[in-house]
């Protein structure tokens, strides 16, 4: 049995392990980002998320949406509970409402977002929640700041281009297919929902919500994963542009003879 002990080293082993200003720096370089890199991390207490380094509470009531973006966009460290959430909808995706009978009946979306209440049931049981119980508040903040060390999930927006070529350095060593997953309203299931439940990179397409109140922008995507797997994306990445696969992808021309390209980005590479 693991004791408490035990996963207060790990946790304090983890934290030494990742320089975040290193980090954001390759991430910069190699990706040339527009939005601020930010982390998320849920709180057994209140305490533990107000003894943050210069953590701001709300004084209003606000969406995760727009809380996610206070980090991402303005560049703020900021703690909330529930209370400081518009409702259900918000608080049950990061694991601070029950999945319980009336939030899964859906009936606040029927009719608005989709056609009957079983559409809308549908909606809400096909969504991907972080656990309930065991934690009572959520911090964001800009990884380079260092104050949430380690997030439990780190949220990188970045432009269709920009991601594939994370996707990329991700498939780099230990190659897999990824499968993600459209839930319509209420992406943010698809993204930190995911991430925070499955412990795996989790690709959404921001919704409306997430483009109403949190500033995204149209041709942003959102990748929230654990930081171990945004290490190993910086890593694939290194190794892909030493190979001249980087971002920006110069274009070749769409009426050239693609074959001398071809046999730069697509040929064997003698490994020395």
């Amino acid at each position: 049995m693991v004791n408490s002990d035990t996963l207060i080293t790990e946790a304090a082993r983890e934290a030494h392990a990742y320089d975040w200003s290193a980090i954001v720096d390759d991430l910069n370089r190699l990706l040339r980002l527009r939005t601020t890199p930010i982390g998320m991390k849920l709180f057994a207490t209140v305490e533990e998320m107000e003894a943050i380094p210069k953590i701001r509470r709300p004084k209003a009531i606000h969406t995760t949406d727009q809380i996610v973006a206070q980090a991402a966009r303005l560049g703020w460290t900021v703690g909330i509970t529930a209370k400081d959430l518009a409702g259900a909808q918000c608080a049950a995706v990061i694991g601070l409402h029950p999945r319980d009978e009336d939030w899964l009946s859906g009936k606040a979306m029927a009719g608005m977002w989709y056609e009957t209440i079983a559409d809308s049931s549908a909606h809400q049981h096909a969504m991907d929640l972080a656990p309930y119980g065991g934690h009572t508040a959520m911090a964001v903040s800009p990884l380079a700041s260092g104050r949430l060390n380690p997030p439990d999930i780190c949220l990188v927006y970045a432009t269709p281009g920009q991601m594939i070529i994370f996707i990329n350095g991700l498939q780099w060593s230990g190659y897999r297919k990824f499968n993600w997953s459209v839930v319509g309203e209420s992406s943010c299931a698809d993204s930190w929902g995911r991430a925070l439940k499955t412990r795996e990179p989790s690709l959404s397409i921001p919704c409306f919500a997430e483009r109403r109140y949190g500033g995204v922008l149209d041709d942003e995507l959102l990748m929230a994963l654990p930081p171990s797997f945004l290490v190993k994306s910086i890593e694939g990445m290194k190794r892909l542009a030493s190979n001249g696969l980087r971002y920006p992808i110069p274009q070749y021309g769409v009426q050239s003879d693609a074959r001398a390209g071809l046999s730069v980005s697509y040929g064997a590479k003698e490994r020395g």
